[in-house]
């Protein structure tokens, strides 16, 4: 039964094993077991699934997950952590695997292979705001089966998900997030839930994979060159943005033809296209 949701029994973990959080690793453990409750339905984990999670701390989430999901697959990079959950938070658990790895550096695929035959999993993740972006876009990027990412994040890293053009919010990693995904924010959680108290509010967003991405483009990678070079420098017209950046080798009359031939100001910055506007950009640009 899981029982870390209770903020006590969290500190007499913690005090059992004199366990120091740490800051490097961004550890910030739930203590609200209703939050944990509807993170599980957020995640819409039953019995069929596999789950992938990434930063386990003691076990909270971890327990939740494997009274809710067939197989359970925690990674955590944090070594003195591993003991309290092999010996203590989770050996009543049968159904867990435990790899002490940085999640960047794991094979998923292999993972997915050996734990799910191939088929698509379920990541669930309680990230630190540092590693946010280079977990989910390496999780896209690299095509791993997927069905959905649900995650633990900054409220603001959420909201910046989930924009569309022309606000403040609006970057690179809205384009990404939704070329690859649909995002919903699915809870809000104050800094309170936590152990120790974080900063700022938290939120839970589900980043539910498209079966193929929504919008086609020749070559993924180059239209993602474009977006980020246009996002480096926000304040500048995409020609000047685009022009600036050397990996692009692009010139300012190549860049003002393409914007002539797909319908865009010539003083149009990066912040007010769409996703579609800007594949369209970058297959002319090609």
């Amino acid at each position: 039964m899981a029982y870390l949701g209770n903020p006590k029994n969290t500190i007499a973990v913690l005090q059992k094993y004199g366990f120091h959080f740490q800051k490097k690793y961004g550890q910030n453990f739930l203590i609200d077991s209703n939050i944990l409750d509807k993170i599980i339905r957020a995640a819409d984990v039953d019995r069929d699934d596999c789950v992938l999670e990434i930063g386990p701390g003691i076990g909270t989430m971890t327990q939740y997950l494997c009274e809710h999901a067939r197989e359970v697959v925690a990674v955590e990079i944090d070594k003195k952590l591993i003991p309290i959950l092999e010996q203590d938070t989770l050996s009543a658990y049968k159904n867990v695997t435990i790899i002490n790895e940085d999640i960047l550096k794991v094979d998923i695929n292999a993972i997915v292979q050996e734990k799910n035959n191939g088929k698509p999993i379920k990541v669930v993740a309680n990230l630190p705001y540092y590693i946010t972006t280079p977990i989910i876009m390496g999780f896209f990027e690299s095509h791993v089966p997927l069905e959905s990412i649900t995650i633990m994040v900054q409220k603001e890293v959420a909201e910046r998900m989930q924009v569309g053009p022309g606000t403040k919010d609006y970057g690179a990693l809205s384009l990404a997030v939704q070329y690859y995904a649909k995002p919903e924010v699915m809870l809000t959680v104050p800094a309170g839930c936590f152990m120790p108290r974080p900063n700022v509010d938290s939120s839970v967003i589900k980043l539910t994979r498209h079966e193929k991405p929504c919008v086609s483009v020749s070559d993924e990678k180059w239209m993602f060159d474009i977006i980020r070079a246009s996002f480096n420098q926000r304040r500048k017209t995409l020609v000047n943005g685009l022009g600036n950046a050397p990996e692009l080798n692009l010139t300012k009359e190549n860049i003002l033809s393409a914007l002539e031939k797909t319908g865009l100001s010539p003083t149009v910055r990066g912040e007010a296209l769409t996703l579609e506007q800007f594949a369209s950009l970058a297959d002319v640009l090609r």
